[in-house]
């Protein structure tokens, strides 16, 4: 046996395991390797949890440790801002029409804008549940939208003549008849009506209403590992209603993308209708110069650098010929020259048609 002051400190350290191994005792074999410093220290069960995502102790969806880090490269994408203005608007077109559809009190607000997973999201959808899907005509790609049993069975009640002050009825376990596939289609009609006109201001588009589904499996938009825009609406009618969810696959806003990443300024999406009224009023009161042009003819420059007094200049013109009106380089009318009060005068016949380069001249 050496002498341990003798020793460098590769064969310590070394020596300190070999004896770790041969022990039989786990807690030995945990602190071998601790030096003089002992600072290592064994994690117990809960902090184990919480550093792999598994701590149930906290409330709602939110994760932590390993899980956050492998599902947020899944999740998080880039931030839409011109979109959260396009639903609030959504909501407040869509509080008029279905007040006006179903002849009730109707309220409707946003609970959430967030990203998912396709796939995921089909995997969660609470059955039994009805999905439209539709389809963005300009942007040639489809959206889903989701209608839970609560808001069937409240749209079916309101329709049909339900009092009020109570729940609507719900049967589960038995499909959809074919009145409530149709009462809900109708309020799908209008409901894709409206976000059509909450996305005019920003990009005109029209959704189609494709079709209506029971089960998840038959509305695969896109594959199950693509991000979309996951809206989640919430409808109040008095002591009834029930939710709305409306995804968007970020491959159908692909063709408005750079419109949804702008910074919104107001609710006009930075339009002023009254500056833009002040502005046209004030173009009409503006004065401007207009220039009559008789004939023109092109001359090379050596024969203008010839010229003298007494020089003639030819011009292929008649005397019942178009006289052109302009303002700068742009054509606006063509006329007949005559006299008017002993002024020369023109008379405005027609609209002048775009004017013509020298090339084009030469080429026709």
């Amino acid at each position: 046996m050496s002498d341990p002051s003798n020793m460098s400190e590769e064969e310590r350290m070394a020596a300190e395991w070999a004896a770790a191994a041969a022990s039989d005792d786990p807690m030995a074999a945990a602190m071998a390797g601790e030096g003089e410093a002992g600072t290592t220290r064994v994690l117990n069960q809960d902090e184990i949890d919480s550093l792999l995502g598994f701590d149930n102790s906290k409330d709602g969806d939110g994760q932590s440790g390993i899980m956050a880090l492998i599902n947020s490269a899944l999740v998080n994408y880039e931030r839409l801002p011109m979109l959260e203005v396009v639903f609030d608007r959504l909501v407040r077109v869509m509080s008029t029409s279905l007040r006006n559809f179903t002849s009730d009190n109707v309220d409707v607000s946003i609970d959430s804008i967030t990203s998912v997973r396709f796939g995921d999201y089909l995997n969660s959808i609470p059955l039994p549940a009805m999905l439209s899907v539709f389809k963005a005509e300009e942007w040639d790609n489809y959206g889903l939208m989701v209608i839970d049993s609560a808001m069937i069975y409240s749209i079916v009640d309101v329709l049909l003549g339900g009092r009020r002050g109570t729940a609507a009825m719900r049967i589960e376990g038995r499909p959809y008849t074919t009145i409530e596939r149709n009462l809900v289609e109708r309020m799908v009609h209008v409901v894709m009506a409206d976000l059509s006109a909450a996305f005019d201001p920003l990009s005109p588009v029209t959704f189609r209403f494709d079709r209506l589904e029971t089960n998840p499996r038959f509305a695969a938009l896109t594959r199950p590992s693509n991000a979309a825009v996951l809206v989640r609406l919430r409808v109040d009618m008095e002591d009834r209603g029930g939710r709305l969810e409306i995804v968007l696959p970020y491959a159908t806003l692909e063709p408005v993308r750079e419109l949804l990443l702008q910074m919104f300024m107001g609710e006009k999406f930075g339009r002023d209708s009254i500056w833009e009224t002040h502005l046209g009023s004030e173009l009409l009161g503006t004065d401007i110069d207009i220039t009559a042009v008789l004939a023109e003819t092109a001359v090379s420059l050596n024969d203008v650098l010839n010229w003298k007094p007494g020089s003639r200049v030819m011009f292929n013109m008649k005397i019942d010929d178009m006289v052109h009106l302009r303002c700068g380089e742009t054509n606006l009318f063509a006329g007949k020259m005559g006299q008017s009060g002993g002024h020369i005068a023109i008379k405005v016949e027609r609209e002048a048609p775009a004017m013509r380069t020298q090339d084009e001249d030469d080429l026709g």
